[in-house]
């Protein structure tokens, strides 16, 4: 199960499943990078 991602711009997500660490990046997308959207695949793609 992946719970960690960090985005490029050096903050570290984590969750304690991977539902919530979706969310919470989703989330961190739209305050830090308005119009940078990525669905579930892709975040858990990057994810480790």
């Amino acid at each position: 199960m992946k719970t960690r991602l960090t985005c490029p711009c050096g903050e570290v997500i984590r969750g304690k499943d991977e539902d919530e660490l979706v969310e919470l990046t989703q989330q961190h997308l739209a305050d830090a990078h308005p119009g940078m959207e990525y669905g579930r695949d892709e975040i858990l793609f990057i994810a480790t």
